[in-house]
């Protein structure tokens, strides 16, 4: 037989390194705290309304399953565009044509790419440490990846102008930037982006992801800059503050003119009947109270944890912000009080016992650039914060009295090194 998959494959995608979810190792069985995956905890902001006018979690009509989607979303957009204009920016107002609605923020990172970059030989550039998605999409779709480190010593800060030196390079089309990022919770300041949109001969597109940014201070949003600038596109998703990680939408704000090409681009059907059912009633606004009361409800447990966690000894400083739904910590490997010093292996093994023995998953962060020593920690229920916080202290106190928090542990740390972040 002459096939040789080796040698049919696409080069790129025989050494394509696949995005790590965070169920990779973990698995939900319904008795964890799962405190991974930047979920909505208190689960779907969601009023469902039924034939019948009355309401219920589960009250609401798919039947009708035998006809294609809608293919343009048209009802669905609108609702998006009357939640984000607010006028803070521009006196004009988003429009549907203005949007383009995929399976998530994946299929418009993905789509965005085979928009603008020719394979082997355009480049996008990112912000490390950021969004795992971006260069793997980069990858499948054969572009090289520029990065400019995002400032850790300053709270994970984009730095704007070594951005914009390396647009002299008219190969790089995409800049990705993550505000607020993952995993740093940080979000990034506009006269920051708005210093690359401003590049004076770069032709390309800021595409700015802001999955988080319903946690983030308000006004923060770039939705409406769109109108401004046309080079400029904004991502958001419902997985998050929303609490609909389960229905895969996402959204991208652009230009007419870019939305149209991505939009000639999708699938005819992208987004399923159930998913644009469930997405028009979360955007309404009896759901969205649902959701803004929740979202108070995770901001008073991530302050929370900004008061408790550095009270626990081996717990270091928290790096980057708290704009999202989740926090970035640093694990030493001993007390404070003794001079402890961010430490990987001591990291892993926290994140494995609490997940492995505690049923309490967070996610290692180490590997990351300027995260040594980090736990990504998700702000979960009440009661889950209460565990969490047992559990950690429970966890250190053990590694601790051991006397082996693994500073000489070269298992451990080559075991960290590969740990994909």
């Amino acid at each position: 037989m002459p096939f040789d998959l080796s040698q049919c494959a696409r080069p790129n995608i025989l050494k394509l390194h696949p995005y790590r979810c965070a169920r990779d190792d973990y698995k939900d069985d319904g008795t964890n705290v799962l405190l991974d995956a930047n979920e909505n905890a208190y689960g779907p902001g969601l009023v469902l309304r039924g034939k019948s006018g009355n309401t219920s979690p589960t009250d609401i009509d798919f039947l009708g399953l035998n006809r294609y989607p809608d293919p343009h979303q048209h009802q669905l957009k609108e609702k998006f565009c009357t939640l984000r204009n607010t006028h803070a920016h521009t006196s004009k107002t988003l429009k549907p044509e203005n949007l383009f609605c995929g399976v998530g923020s994946d299929e418009a990172i993905d789509a965005l790419l085979r928009c603008f970059c020719r394979p082997g030989k355009d480049k996008i550039l990112t912000c490390p440490p950021t969004y795992g998605m971006y260069a793997v999409s980069a990858d499948v779709n054969d572009l090289e990846i520029v990065t400019v480190p995002l400032n850790a010593e300053d709270g994970f800060s984009l730095q704007a102008e070594k951005v914009c030196e390396k647009l002299s390079d008219s190969s790089v089309k995409l800049v990705y930037i993550c505000s607020p990022g993952n995993p740093t919770a940080s979000l990034i300041k506009k006269e920051s982006i708005q210093k690359i949109l401003e590049h004076p001969i770069w032709n390309g597109v800021v595409v700015v992801d802001e999955a988080y940014i319903d946690f983030s201070p308000d006004g923060s949003s770039l939705a409406e800059w769109v109108l401004e600038w046309p080079n400029l596109v904004v991502m958001q998703t419902l997985s998050k503050a929303f609490g609909l990680a389960g229905i895969r939408l996402g959204v991208a704000f652009a230009s007419p003119e870019i939305a149209t090409l991505l939009n000639n681009m999708k699938a005819p059907y992208n987004i399923s009947s159930p998913t644009s059912a469930i997405a028009n009633a979360a955007l309404e606004e009896q759901s969205l109270k649902v959701m803004r009361e929740n979202r108070k409800k995770i901001i008073q447990q991530r302050e929370r944890l900004q008061k408790e966690l550095p009270k626990v000894p081996g717990i270091g400083r928290f790096l980057g912000g708290a704009d999202s739904n989740f926090l970035l910590v640093e694990i030493l490997d001993k007390p404070k009080d003794q001079g402890g010093k961010p430490h990987n292996p001591t990291a892993l093994e926290v994140y494995e016992t609490m997940a492995g023995k505690r049923g309490v998953v967070v996610r290692f962060r180490g590997k990351e650039l300027g995260c040594t020593g980090c736990l990504r920690i998700t702000v979960g229920t009440e009661k889950e914060v209460d565990r969490f916080l047992q559990e950690l202290k429970d966890v250190l106190r053990e590694i601790f009295a051991r006397g082996t928090s693994l500073t000489n542990g070269q298992a451990h740390q080559e075991e960290a090194n590969e740990v994909i972040a």
